[in-house]
């Protein structure tokens, strides 16, 4: 990717269901990339579940935000952290989080209790489901085109694909929108008129990929993989 211009950078990472080691090398490609400039993470959701180390992914994006300033990392809800949350709190729904691989989320925690630990379990609780910086609107899944984004529905932004993904081109909803949720099995980000989704199938064999982005404009400015360390 080109070099970055001198207005403030912003780094959008998609999906990382557990991949620690991938998560490591795009952060620290990302790091390189702005070389010293501020810069702000914004993480799209679905940290656990599926790969080998949801644990150790909570525990780096626990470390980020708080060696960071206040807002400089910030980490969005995903539906799996939902999953676990609601499998937390009641254990009738349980089944809908076993369903989404909730074994290799716990398997990492190792605890004898069969749950998330409670440090990381209110961490997850505290997660925002949306960020919008004024020229990008950042969401896990995706947005009802028919509601004004401030009053998105709790559950669209964890779990929409259509009409979202078929519409987007079509409607413009005063922010570009930036959001995983749905895997790109090409292992390339899906860029859009109107919208970017970052979820390149980490989990699944692909890149983990970040986007980076600057106050110039709305769009992002390229992309950087977890294989382009350095």
């Amino acid at each position: 990717m080109a070099a970055a211009s001198t207005s403030s950078l912003t780094f959008a990472v998609g999906d990382i269901h557990g991949c620690l080691d991938k998560l490591e090398r795009v952060v620290a490609a990302c790091d390189a990339y702005a070389a010293g400039r501020p810069a702000r993470f914004i993480f799209l959701g679905d940290y656990i579940d599926r790969g080998p180390d949801s644990r150790g992914v909570v525990d780096l994006l626990i470390r980020r935000q708080q060696a960071a300033p206040p807002g400089a990392v910030v980490c969005l809800r995903g539906n799996h952290e939902q999953l676990a949350l609601d499998a937390h709190a009641d254990a009738r729904a349980m089944p809908d989080w076993e369903r989404n691989s909730a074994a290799d989320t716990l398997r990492s925690y190792g605890r004898s209790d069969g749950r998330i630990s409670p440090a990381h379990l209110m961490w997850l609780a505290a997660l925002p489901l949306c960020h919008d910086d004024g020229l990008r609107f950042f969401v896990h899944a995706g947005v009802d085109l028919n509601v004004p984004l401030d009053r998105q529905d709790y559950d669209v932004m964890l779990w929409m694909r259509e009409p979202f993904l078929t519409r987007s081109d079509k409607v413009d909803c005063g922010r570009f929108i930036v959001h995983g949720h749905t895997p790109q099995r090409t292992g390339t980000p899906d860029l859009r008129r109107h919208r970017l989704n970052l979820d390149t199938a980490a989990v699944l064999g692909g890149p983990l990929t970040a986007a980076a982005f600057d106050d110039t404009r709305a769009e992002p400015l390229g992309f950087l993989t977890d294989g382009e360390v350095g």
